[in-house]
């Protein structure tokens, strides 16, 4: 596994070499960058690293810049002595966010954590490469979300959303108990690519539902429809004209 270091201060960046090198002796961490524009320089001239860990506040500005000069592709593990960073970090490629000082079970938990989303997306591919991925045949479909619960993760099952939001652009997610969490995903578009379309529906830019949640709906002016669903929502969600009579007919097969 091939790591880069994004961190301005010394002892910092050497202290996350040894302890990397102590949870497993085959990372090899093939750079240390110490500002935004080395980073930037770096990783223009060389192959994408496996992972990044990336302090936020660097000598030249917040790494956040970083990703607004490079198509960055691999995760990112933000590492900061702040936590007032921590929603704007995961509009990136973050899959973690260790607050300095980092302990060694903290860091071992987040390479911990990559190692299992790296398993997981190289087995979906490969089961999808060879047409083998269950009843689904090409198509993966979502038994599970990544959310984030405080500055850990858990996975949500599908089957207990009763709907999606977006917001700010980040994406939430509402279970069946009327828990809120923060999505890893980057739009509702590439979320709704992922679910059972016989299930979930695109109500609009704003909503994705779950059929198993709507307790009634109603015309409006306009052809337009008004859903209600069985947990509470901050606003009400309407159907476009457009999309009214796809809608019906998604209800009535779901």
């Amino acid at each position: 596994m091939k790591v880069l270091i994004v961190e301005d201060e010394r002892p910092a960046s050497e202290n996350l070499v040894e302890e990397l090198q102590a949870i497993d002796d085959k990372i090899d961490v093939v750079a240390g960058c110490n500002s935004v524009d080395e980073t930037i320089r770096w990783l223009n001239k060389n192959p994408a690293p496996d992972l990044i860990l990336m302090d936020i506040q660097l000598s030249d500005g917040l790494s956040f810049n970083i990703f607004k000069a490079c198509d960055i592709t691999c995760p990112v593990i933000f590492t900061t002595a702040y936590d007032k960073y921590l929603t704007q970090a995961f509009e990136y490629s973050s899959i973690d966010y260790l607050l300095k000082p980092i302990s060694q079970d903290r860091l071992k938990h987040a390479i911990k954590k990559y190692k299992a989303l790296r398993n997981h997306f190289v087995t979906n591919h490969e089961q999808w490469a060879n047409g083998t991925n269950g009843d689904y045949g090409h198509h993966s479909v979502r038994s599970r979300i990544l959310v984030r619960k405080g500055v850990e993760f858990q996975a949500v099952r599908v089957e207990d959303t009763g709907y999606f939001f977006t917001e700010h652009k980040l994406v939430f997610l509402v279970d069946k108990e009327n828990r809120k969490y923060m999505a890893e995903k980057n739009n509702l578009s590439e979320l709704e690519e992922e679910l059972d379309k016989n299930i979930f529906y695109r109500a609009n830019r704003k909503f994705i539902i779950n059929a198993n949640y709507i307790k009634r709906f109603k015309p409006m002016e306009r052809s337009k429809i008004s859903v209600e669903l069985t947990l509470p929502v901050s606003e009400e969600i309407i159907i476009s004209q457009e999309n009214a009579a796809s809608f019906k007919k998604w209800i009535a097969q779901s």
